[in-house]
Parts: C-alpha cells; sequence; structure tokens
C-alpha cells in the first residue's frame, strides 16, 4: 500500500523516505491535497539494471587506450 505524503514533507525528510523506499515502503507525493507522483522500490531486474550491466560489460571488454594529456580548453572544445 501506498503511504501519502506531501510534497514540503517529501523535501524535508528525503533521506529518511529513501531508507523506507529502499526497505519495501511505497508513497505516493501529493502537492495541495493531489496526487502528483509515486515514490516505490525498483524491482529487481528492472530494464535499468539490465542497461546499466550491459554498458559495464561493453566498458569492461574494450581495451584502455593511452591519449595524452590534454588542457581544460581542450577538453570543453
Amino acid at each position: 500500500m501506498r503511504k501519502p505524503i506531501s510534497a514540503a514533507e517529501a523535501n524535508r525528510k528525503f533521506s529518511e523516505l529513501l531508507r523506507a523506499v529502499k526497505a519495501g515502503q511505497s508513497y505516493v507525493v501529493t502537492s495541495h491535497g493531489r496526487p502528483v507522483a509515486r515514490i516505490e522500490p525498483i524491482e529487481e531486474g528492472h530494464e535499468a539494471d539490465r542497461a546499466h550491466d550491459a554498458l559495464l560489460k561493453r566498458l569492461r571488454s574494450q581495451k584502455a587506450i593511452d591519449i595524452g594529456r590534454w588542457t581544460r580548453d581542450e577538453l570543453y572544445d
């Protein structure tokens, strides 16, 4: 069951809210009494997790190359 929480309270207690979500609790964030968002745990095997794993696998399979040093200006050109 999702607990309602106001946007102001969610903002004040965000760290506490995330700990509760990590433990399995879900929330509906309200603004002026109207629901505007859900905060809930991500289920295992979520698409973002799979994409992250695929990216890491690809990066680990590539050789590192030495491109030398660069300046900050070159980096942002």
